[in-house]
């Protein structure tokens, strides 16, 4: 059986995070293997607290794994800390060198959850930025990409320029930009590595209706390291994960007190933050 490790917090709900992966991987005939970077306490509504795992241990947490076994895809989402995503880039020197083939890694860059709380220090990004450098494929959502990139993604025009960036500046073979959070039927944006351009491609998707606010953007990078892992090729694989979370969001069921996205007050307020930056960034 192939093998996928997520690097991630843990979300003891279940919804997101590396409960959520290793649920994922499963429920695609892939062994999920976990590194855990944070724990958080925190229900389906809010996250209340977040405690970076010491950075010794992560970094333990991989070596000793990593010696045992090579994963087949790894996917990278909470870090928490900069002193975590440095110690994470420090474990994945164990990976194998060439000529071995390179492991396929998805880096989902979350900097903040659903409810506005911090995930990632402000001084970490810098670190996440050098992972991104290994990344096979990066995940970010709207907000993410522009906070990253320092683009404004409230456009089009902005969006392919985040995208880009994230292959040609930061060093990932591709990028996946999320656009669940603009209003009406979610339109992403894939930019990949050609040589020495940038080619885009914009993917349409379809209106939901009522969903979870939290866990999707978990659930897709999660399904795309899964079939990475399985020795699907990039493009299939971000296709297949996409179709996983629409499949997904078809049947889901709200648990708990877990907010709306799209149509309620934490949905609406992440598009405000993004048209907020993109005002900012235009100053």
């Amino acid at each position: 059986m192939k093998v996928a490790l997520s690097i991630a917090g843990s979300d003891p709900t279940g919804g997101a995070g590396i409960q959520a992966d290793l649920q994922i991987f499963r429920s695609l005939a892939v062994h999920g293997a976990g590194v855990v970077t944070a724990l958080t306490v925190q229900d389906t509504a809010k996250v209340h607290r977040v405690l970076p795992v010491f950075p010794s241990v992560v970094l333990e947490q991989l070596r000793v794994l990593l010696k045992d076994l090579t994963p087949d895809a790894i996917k990278i989402g909470v870090l928490a800390s900069d002193d975590v995503a440095r110690n994470v880039e420090l474990g994945l020197g164990q990976l194998p060198p060439p000529p071995a083939p390179r492991v396929p890694i998805v880096i989902d860059p979350v900097l903040a959850a659903s409810d506005g709380t911090p995930l990632l220090e402000r001084r970490g990004w810098g670190a996440l930025g050098v992972l991104m450098g290994r990344a096979t494929l990066v995940t970010p959502n709207l907000e993410e990409a522009a906070a990253l990139t320092d683009c404004d993604c409230s456009t089009e025009e902005g969006t392919q320029a985040a995208a880009c960036a994230f292959v040609s500046e930061l060093g990932a073979d591709a990028s996946l930009v999320k656009g669940g959070q603009r209003d009406g039927p979610p339109r992403d944006l894939l930019a990949v590595r050609e040589g020495g351009t940038v080619s885009l491609r914009w993917l349409d998707g379809e209106q939901s209706g009522e969903v979870p606010s939290g866990g999707t953007g978990c659930a897709l990078s999660s399904a795309i390291a899964a079939h990475l892992a399985l020795g699907t090729a990039l493009e299939p694989a971000v296709e297949a994960g996409r179709r996983f979370v629409a499949d997904a969001l078809r049947n889901t069921k709200t648990q708990g007190h877990r907010t709306r996205s799209g149509r309620t007050r934490s949905g609406r307020n992440r598009r405000a933050r993004a048209r907020d930056r993109g005002r900012r960034s235009r100053r």
